[in-house]
């Protein structure tokens, strides 16, 4: 009986399943399986948790502990103490859905009491575990010499032993033929249990493989479009990097550019500098002359008009009558601009020119009003009331100062202020006199001249 349970635990738990799964981090690693008279203790990393269910024909108990896998426990162990006949081990399935089996067989039907701690599971067998001990014929005694009446019954009890050693016989061959029935229904059990079991784990894996495939073409389309959006991102940047560098080429140009034209202003505004400074210079030297000039002629006036002090005073009367009467001639006149006299040469070129200064000399019976200009120029001269203007064509003036008012009213002399300003393309210089008095114009070379008589005081 013990080697056909022995056989019947071997095709239950199909050895071609019950490969021993290497031990993870995350699963319950069995790492013995002891007996102990009628207690079995399964020792594991951590708490079990595990289904049973029982068997008849032998009697045994199943324990499937779930994502659990055996480490260092053999598959078979043979007991025969009485109690347990043997115990077989198996695992199924892999990783998270990996089951450890445990199957324990009994000599007789038993009930048991199931325990589980931290890291054991301890199933004892309630009502003790004593030894199982087979029931056999009676040895029988020596022969006896037969004796009145004791032969037949000598015959009688062989008798009898023989029919209960044939139905002892017939009872076990019963038996054996329903236990060769019931391990071969138990083996097509298991068999379709572990075909089932395979069939699920290929499905698992199909599962899983056809979720891992996707799940790597995901990746591809994402690595693809990271891809094509790294190229799109460089290809903005060369372009946001070459607009940068055109714009910088920009403006380094443009500040050259600029930095020259200062460059130029500045030479410019230096060269203007030192072309006033030099005119300045000339213009001071010739005021100097002119000075001097104005100062030998006041001093030949002086002796001139001490020369003549007699004949003016003598001829005062008769300038006195002429001036009331050129007074009343003039009120008599229209007030209205007059043109006295115009000039210019021929040659005159077509360049604007410039006037440069505006002067006042003292000369012997005259008062001279002067106007430099840089060229030869066209000019008109008319008389308005008590005022001569003096226009010169085509004209300007290159300095403020040379704007500014004559204030001739403390000199011996018909001419009291001078202004010069510009109107449109020409120059107007205008001269303020006490009264009316003889003007006579005259260009020599840059110089254009205005005499005014002077009379007697």
């Amino acid at each position: 009986m013990k080697a056909s349970a022995v056989w019947l635990l071997g095709v239950v738990l199909v050895p071609c399943m019950a490969l021993a799964q290497a031990p993870a981090a995350n699963l319950n690693t069995i790492t013995s399986v002891q007996v102990n008279g009628g207690t079995v203790t399964i020792s594991g990393s951590k708490k079990a948790n595990f289904t049973t269910f029982t068997m008849t024909d032998p009697p045994r108990l199943v324990i499937d502990i779930a994502e659990a896998v055996f480490n260092g426990v053999p598959e078979e162990t043979q007991v025969g103490n009485g109690t347990v006949t043997g115990i077989r081990t198996a695992s199924y399935g892999s990783d998270d859905s990996a089951i450890a089996r445990v199957l324990i067989g009994f000599e007789r039907e038993v009930e048991t009491d199931i325990q589980a701690t931290d890291s054991q599971l301890v199933i004892k067998v309630v009502g003790g575990a004593g030894q199982a001990v087979a029931q056999a014929a009676p040895t029988q005694p020596a022969a006896q010499p037969a004796t009145d009446g004791s032969a037949a019954e000598a015959a009688a009890r062989a008798e009898a032993d023989r029919q209960a050693q044939e139905k002892a016989a017939a009872e076990a061959a019963a038996r054996a033929e329903a236990d060769r029935q019931a391990q071969e229904k138990a083996a097509a059990e298991a068999t379709a249990r572990a075909q089932q079991d395979a069939d699920a784990e290929r499905q698992r894996q199909q599962e899983a493989e056809s979720r891992a495939v996707a799940q790597r073409e995901e990746e591809q389309r994402a690595a693809q479009a990271a891809a094509d959006d790294r190229k799109r991102q460089e290809a903005e940047a060369q372009a946001s990097a070459k607009a940068a560098a055109d714009e910088r080429k920009r403006q380094e140009e443009e500040a050259r550019a600029a930095a020259e034209a200062a460059a130029d202003e500045r030479r410019a505004t230096a060269q203007a500098a030192a072309d006033e400074k030099k005119r300045q210079q000339e213009d001071a030297r010739a005021a100097a002359k002119t000075a001097a000039e104005e100062k030998r002629a006041a001093a030949q006036a002086a002796k001139e008009e001490a020369a003549e002090a007699r004949r003016q005073r003598e001829e005062e009367a008769r300038a006195e009558r002429e001036r009331r009467q050129q007074e009343r001639v003039a009120m008599a006149q229209p007030r209205e601009r007059r043109e006295v006299s115009s000039g210019g040469s021929s040659e005159v070129s077509s360049r604007r020119k410039t006037m440069t200064l505006v002067g006042f000399q003292q000369q012997g019976g005259v008062s001279r009003v002067f106007i430099r200009t840089n060229e030869p120029v066209r000019y008109s001269v008319s008389e308005t009331g008590n005022a001569v203007v003096l226009e010169l064509e085509n004209s300007r003036i290159d300095l403020s100062n040379n704007t500014r008012p004559l204030d001739t009213s403390y000199f011996n002399s018909p001419v009291t202020r001078v202004d010069a300003d510009a109107e449109g393309r020409n120059v107007r210089v205008t001269v303020q006199l006490r009264q009316q008095a003889p003007v006579q114009a005259q260009q020599d070379g840059n110089v254009i001249s205005l005499d005014f008589q002077r009379t007697a005081r």
